[in-house]
Parts: structure tokens; C-alpha cells; sequence
């Protein structure tokens, strides 16, 4: 096992000992000790980076995996064609938990994608997958590039429609916290998309998709 992963588990360790009984891990801790061994990582290369990534998911821990995709997304200007097998076998593998799915897609995944908008084609497929997750993740993952306006080539609206009726809370969520994104960019899209489909569109995703409009759109939307 790498140095730096072994000085991570000891330092979650330490950090889950003095933590106050029935209290979780304060993420801003975990992120905070991901920066320091980072900085003491001597071979930044994203093979190397990826290989300890993989090692801390491999301890299947929440903290150790808040380590890994924050590693992972510092390498995001070395990301390169082989990366989109690797963070897929991560969400696939080790993504188990909605913290997990989103902070990856939100950041080093989602990151990707914008950078290779190419890869769009794949993400259809998603939509369709046997782990909720990764249909969750198929929505989540377009929102940095929305919040960018960085996602021409990307059609939020085809995720949306195929994750329409979806039979999991959490993804419903996940897409209704994507129209929430684009509707900050393009509200007027968003919009006439909620107002065509408010009558099949289930109200959890619907009400995630409209808190972002102006008080008098929200209450015109709500009562359709």
C-alpha cells in the first residue's frame, strides 16, 4: 500500500476518534487533509494519481473516497482518452451512496464530460442502466457544464425526457436539481419545457426544477 494512502487512513482514523459520539465527519475536514497529501504526492502523473485513487476506493469508506475523487479532479488538465473507462469503472464499482455519486459527477466526472462533450453519446445510455445511481449520474454529471454554459453539443432535455417517469426517488431528483441548474442559464427553455410536461412530469422532479425561478413564475408553475 502507497505511503500516502496508508497516512490517509490514519488520519480518517484520527479525525473519526475525535469526532463527538453520534456526530459524521465534517466534509470540509476530509477536504482540507485531501489538499495537505496532494502537496506530498512526489509523482503527480495521472497514472500514478489514478493508481492511489483506486487504492483509497478499494477501502470502500466514504471519507477515503471524498479523497480519491478530489485527487482525481485536481488532475482534470491532464485528463486525457483513457479516462472516461477508469471514472466509469469508479461510479460503477464504488459509487454506493448519494454523496459519493455527486460529489464525482459534480467534479472530477462531470468535469470531464465538459471537457469532451464527445462523450455526451454515452451518457444517453445511462438513462437506462440497471443501477439507479448511474441513472442519477446521467443528469448530475451534465450540471458543471450547465453551470459553466459550457455544454453546446449536450442535450439536458433528451436525459430529462428518458429519466422522465423514472421509477427511483433519487433519480427524479437528480434531474429535477439538473432543470433547476439550466434554468439559471436558459430559464426560459426550462420553462416552457416544465409547463409541456407538468401533467406526467412526477412533482419531486418538478419541484426541485422550478426553485430557482422568480417568486411569481414559481407560483404560476406550481399551480398548473
Amino acid at each position: 500500500m502507497d505511503k500516502i494512502v496508508e497516512e490517509a487512513i490514519r488520519k480518517i482514523k484520527e479525525l473519526e476518534e475525535n469526532t463527538p459520539c453520534g456526530k459524521h465527519i465534517i466534509t470540509g475536514d476530509v477536504r482540507k487533509l485531501s489538499s495537505k497529501l496532494f502537496r506530498q504526492i512526489e509523482d503527480k502523473s495521472i497514472e500514478n494519481v489514478f493508481i492511489l485513487c483506486e487504492e483509497l476506493l478499494n477501502e470502500h469508506s466514504w471519507a477515503l473516497g471524498v479523497i480519491a475523487f478530489d485527487f482525481a479532479y485536481r488532475m482534470k488538465n491532464h485528463y486525457n482518452e483513457l479516462t472516461y473507462d477508469i471514472f466509469y469503472h469508479w461510479l460503477k464499482d464504488y459509487v454506493r451512496g448519494w454523496g459519493d455519486c455527486d460529489d464525482f459527477c459534480t467534479h472530477a466526472f462531470g468535469e470531464l464530460i465538459r471537457q469532451k462533450k464527445s462523450l455526451f453519446v454515452k451518457i444517453i445510455a445511462w438513462t437506462e442502466d440497471n443501477d439507479f445511481w448511474v441513472r442519477r449520474a446521467s443528469a448530475v454529471i451534465l450540471i458543471p457544464a450547465i453551470m459553466k454554459n459550457d455544454y453546446e453539443g449536450m442535450e439536458p432535455f433528451t436525459i430529462s425526457d428518458r429519466l422522465m417517469l423514472d421509477s427511483h426517488d433519487l433519480v427524479l431528483k437528480g434531474y429535477g436539481w439538473m432543470l433547476k441548474a439550466l434554468s439559471q442559464i436558459n430559464p426560459s427553455c426550462v420553462k416552457e419545457y416544465l409547463i409541456k410536461n407538468c401533467k406526467k412530469m412526477p412533482r419531486v422532479a418538478y419541484r426541485y426544477a422550478l426553485e430557482k425561478f422568480d417568486k411569481e413564475t414559481r407560483n404560476m408553475l406550481m399551480q398548473m
